[in-house]
């Protein structure tokens, strides 16, 4: 993004991109607690101005992050509790998940033991070699984008995360983890609005829709 700022803590709205996502899952009747995690540096920040000034009841805990997104989300897992059934891992950099996407992706976890939210590929797919020239067009069909939330049961994420750890792999999102270790994982129809704020047209862009579509998070108090 080329700011100082972490992204999260960007704002749409004139509030932190991660506010809206704590927002909805606030309200998502199937989340109890959150755990949120954050860099080092960046904790106490988090719980002065996001969690206590905006009276966020579920965060259970705030914790450090790793130097990885797969460290990171490790580290919120451990701090999880034993006893959940199912965990939820989102971007907080993705401001407009509902709570429809949350619920039925949780629903599906408890089905069948993993799902993701995605969106199917629009654009024609090119391969190409080294030296800049298509080597193929690929079939997209069958290709899709993955967004968060991620859900899966909890014993087997964190089974699947020490074993990752141990042999150590590295995946860019849990579904990689899940399936190296032959665990199926499930796509739940997500929304083309679900975008993660990495560079700032993303954020423009995002400034955009919620003009469109003005949420919850507009009537908080600033």
């Amino acid at each position: 993004m080329g700011t100082a700022t972490p992204k999260q803590f960007l704002t749409i709205g004139d509030v932190p991109l991660i506010l809206h996502c704590l927002l909805v899952f606030e309200r998502a009747p199937s989340v109890s607690q959150v755990i949120l995690v954050v860099p080092e540096n960046e904790r106490e920040r988090t719980l002065a101005d996001v969690i206590k000034r905006y009276d966020i009841k579920k965060v259970l805990r705030v914790v450090a992050g790793g130097v990885t997104r797969q460290e990171s989300v490790y580290e919120g897992l451990k701090a999880s509790d034993p006893e959940a059934d199912i965990v939820v891992v989102h971007d907080g950099v993705r401001p407009f998940v509902t709570e429809d996407l949350i619920e039925r992706s949780i629903a599906e976890a408890r089905h069948t033991g993993g799902a993701i939210v995605a969106v199917p590929m629009k654009e024609t797919v090119k391969q190409v070699g080294a030296d800049g020239h298509i080597l193929c067009t690929i079939d997209r069909s069958s290709l899709w984008l993955a967004q968060t939330p991620q859900a899966f049961r909890r014993a087997l994420l964190l089974e699947a995360y020490e074993r990752a750890k141990s042999e150590r792999f590295d995946a860019t999102d849990e579904a990689g983890v899940m399936e190296r270790f032959g665990h199926k994982v499930a796509i739940i129809p997500g929304r083309w609005d679900n975008i993660k704020i990495t560079t700032p047209e993303d954020l423009q862009m995002a400034e955009a829709i919620l003009r469109i579509h003005p949420r919850a998070v507009n009537n908080v108090a600033r």
